[in-house]
């Protein structure tokens, strides 16, 4: 008799892991903490699963993924928004716990189309810090806004000294940024060629470094999608509708979005580039600025060269 091809999904919360397994319907709850991790990987050894997905929820997934991995399971961190798209066209429009996890059990047999890649742990720290980083831009930026519409002098001032703690702080993550990067040997030689690049600056390099491991691994469509930078069709029949990106790593695109506005200044690949691009609506030229130059840097960790004017 074939043996069953089975995964499990899990649907994570703070004080639970709901889980079950596709397509033979097994289900189990588990506490979030040392005790149900044992637990449920005991409880997936026993159903012969060798496979796990489950989605991104706010950190909380690193727990289980960590734990899992040193297993021994194969773990895939799945986007929720196709989850969900998934479980829409196979008109499942409940959501709760049991049901998301059978959702992300099936999605993980049937969708992957190759192998989980294991999660970078020693990533981590540089990655949150890179986070709270965008926070306090963000937090910057409301603070900006809020001034605008101010016309009380003491508020104002208020906000003012808010804006410059903020700015501060930033430079302190900056400071640390450095300081982590320098003190790695491979971090620091990839921001060295990374940074060699008219336009790539410390917060762009640590950027790829942290929260896009598979720079140089992929191809330029593969690179490009990851992020978020491939323009997608909408046609049909005789229509021919605009292309638009979708979907992606929003950190990456965000930090490359500023970057390629200093590239079409300093650099004179993407300003040739750029300019090549005129009559062109200018969100699609940026796009397309940022989409060239994250592509030269793709491949200039793949072949382990410098940039180059002439090359490039």
């Amino acid at each position: 008799m074939a043996q069953v091809v089975k995964a499990a999904g899990i649907d994570v919360s703070k004080p639970w892991l709901d889980v079950a397994i596709w397509p033979t319907g097994e289900e189990i709850r588990v506490s979030r903490d040392a005790a149900g991790l044992a637990r449920l990987i005991a409880w997936l050894n026993d159903h012969d699963v060798t496979r796990v997905g489950l989605e991104a929820s706010g950190g909380y997934e690193r727990f289980a993924i960590d734990g899992l991995q040193a297993a021994g399971f194969e773990v895939a961190l799945l986007n929720p928004l196709r989850v969900r798209r998934f479980a829409q066209a196979k008109g499942r429009l409940a959501k709760n716990d049991r049901v998301d996890a059978r959702t992300v059990a099936q999605f993980t047999l049937v969708m992957l189309d190759r192998d989980p890649v294991p999660r970078r742990r020693d990533l981590d720290a540089l990655a949150e810090l890179l986070t709270y980083r965008g926070q306090l831009n963000d937090w910057c930026t409301d603070c900006v806004n809020q001034r605008e519409h101010l016309r009380d002098t003491a508020l104002r001032a208020s906000i003012a000294r808010r804006l410059t703690s903020l700015r501060l702080e930033i430079k302190k993550i900056d400071q640390r940024l450095a300081a982590m990067i320098a003190g790695n040997n491979d971090w620091n030689a990839l921001a060295r060629r990374l940074r060699t690049v008219p336009g790539v600056g410390p917060i762009l390099a640590a950027t790829l470094i942290a929260l896009l491991p598979e720079l140089g691994t992929l191809s330029r469509r593969a690179i490009a999608s990851l992020v978020g930078l491939a323009p997608f069709d909408d046609d049909s029949g005789g229509h021919r509708g605009e292309r638009h990106i979708k979907g992606g790593r929003k950190a990456v695109r965000d930090t490359l979005y500023m970057a390629a506005l200093s590239a079409r200044q300093h650099n004179p690949v993407i300003a040739a580039f750029a300019a090549r691009l005129a009559g062109k609506k200018p969100k699609v030229i940026l796009v397309a600025c940022m989409r060239k130059l994250l592509v030269t840097l793709n491949a200039m960790v793949r072949d382990g060269t410098d940039w180059r004017l002439t090359g490039a």
